[in-house]
């Protein structure tokens, strides 16, 4: 079946548009038959990020849970790796989260968790699918059985000691001046109080939100106003995470940035030193450098490649039992906490690193030279741009040009209609070469 609805993260796009109360409603009523089992009373946890369209999305999935008889359970803002958490330990049916990540304000989405903290098989998202395309009048609950509605308090402080206890009690960040940008997103009340509380020097930037400036000029996506506060503060380090806090990116004390390949390396060689590395290995995706994956072998590490997108990565984790993985944009999935990415305690984990080692970020956190690494985007209309038989010549041709020495990726983006072409390798000039051949096209086709 072809999926109309979610992509690779849950159901994404502009708000209002295509993310409408009737549609929040839709998937309200469809999940919670779906997740309405046995005689107990149903409850679905939702949280929600600090976009406008947020309250707009949150009534209507209200009213799409209880018209199927589930009890509602509303956080506020909250980051989407503690909707995971609190489902699972509050015991809820189903956890949502309302969010679009590090897009614009104007977009938003729905992200759906089982019982369990996980993300949505795609069996279970196919299940939902096929209930949103038909009549569901005759499945929604009797009056006396529908559900009820409440905020609950106290769940950013619970997220905070879940965050904290991540870490051995012994570990404080004491001496640290940590620069926090929050994107004017879902951890603005979380992530700086947590820091402080282990007894960092906080600098929070990005904690003003508006309903309209989330992801702008700030966050994860934009590192320019974080390296500025650094240099200007003298910080240690600065962490920035995106509008949901599910990835993380980080500068160091001269403001240069640090991906999350670095990160990945980072945690990956502390988890061994201290026994913690399950299998020897981390999972990532092919976008991740393949200065990693040669690093990684220096030390005996295994990386273990798979599709585009962290739910993926944590479906190969899950398989094979790996703990540690995550994804060059910043998602970091450290299984042995989360349920998912999880930017914040990512970013923890980082920091007991740099302390122990009493060293400058710069040189904690630069374990690699990164290859020369292009990468490109291509948006088209409609269509099948990569079933065209130049595209598909011009793709050979490239790869064999980079032959062993390099890689090519070429992939449409599971969010918007966009075609992205990646490619890396020793010699930075054939790289380049390579991806622009691809890129030319392309472009041809999709004009």
């Amino acid at each position: 079946m072809v999926r109309r609805y979610f992509g690779t993260d849950g159901i994404r796009g502009r708000a209002n548009k295509v993310i409408t109360p009737e549609l929040a409603l839709k998937v309200g009523q469809a999940a919670g038959l779906i997740f309405r089992n046995g005689e107990h009373r149903h409850r679905v946890l939702i949280g929600k990020d600090t976009r406008l369209s947020g309250y707009m999305i949150e009534n209507a999935l209200v009213a799409g849970f209880t018209s199927v008889g589930m009890d509602v359970l509303l956080t506020g803002p909250i980051p989407t790796p503690a909707v995971g958490v609190l489902a699972r330990s509050m015991r809820a049916d189903l956890g949502v989260m309302i969010s679009a990540s590090h897009n614009p304000f104007d977009d938003n989405g729905i992200k759906l968790f089982g019982p369990d903290g996980f993300k949505l098989s795609d069996e279970v998202e196919l299940q939902i699918e096929r209930l949103l395309d038909s009549d569901l009048s005759k499945q929604l609950a009797m009056s006396g059985d529908l559900g009820r509605a409440r905020r609950i308090d106290g769940v950013q402080d619970r997220y905070i000691e879940f965050a904290k206890l991540t870490l051995p009690r012994q570990i404080n960040f004491e001496g640290l001046r940590v620069v926090i940008d929050c994107a004017n997103g879902a951890s603005y009340r979380v992530a700086p109080g947590a820091l402080w509380e282990m007894g960092a020097d906080v600098i929070s930037i990005g904690v003003e939100p508006d309903g309209f400036n989330i992801n702008k000029d700030c966050g994860s996506t934009d590192l320019r106003a974080l390296a500025a506060k650094v240099r200007e503060m003298r910080a240690d380090i600065g962490i920035a995470l995106d509008g949901d806090a599910d990835r993380v990116m980080i500068v160091d004390e001269r403001g240069h940035t640090v991906d999350g390949d670095q990160l990945l390396a980072v945690i990956a060689e502390s988890f061994k030193e201290d026994g913690r590395l399950q299998r020897c290995g981390i999972v990532s995706t092919v976008m991740s450098n393949l200065g990693l994956e040669r690093h990684l072998a220096g030390l005996g590490i295994e990386l273990v490649r798979t599709p585009v997108g962290d739910r993926y990565v944590l479906e190969r984790m899950r398989a094979d039992g790996y703990n540690v993985g995550g994804e060059q944009s910043g998602h970091i999935i450290l299984s042995d906490y989360t349920t998912t990415g999880d930017g914040f305690v990512a970013a923890l984990q980082v920091l007991a690193v740099v302390k122990r080692a009493g060293k400058p970020v710069s040189e904690v956190c630069h374990r690699f030279e990164p290859l020369p690494q292009v990468l490109k985007n291509v948006r088209y209309q409609a269509g099948k741009p990569l079933e065209n038989a130049a595209v598909r010549s011009a793709i050979a041709d490239a790869e064999q040009k980079l032959g062993r020495n390099g890689r090519l990726l070429v992939r449409p983006s599971g969010t918007e209609p966009v075609i992205r072409v990646m490619g890396e390798g020793d010699d930075k000039l054939l790289v380049e070469a390579a991806v622009d051949d691809v890129i030319e096209a392309l472009t041809r086709v999709a004009a």
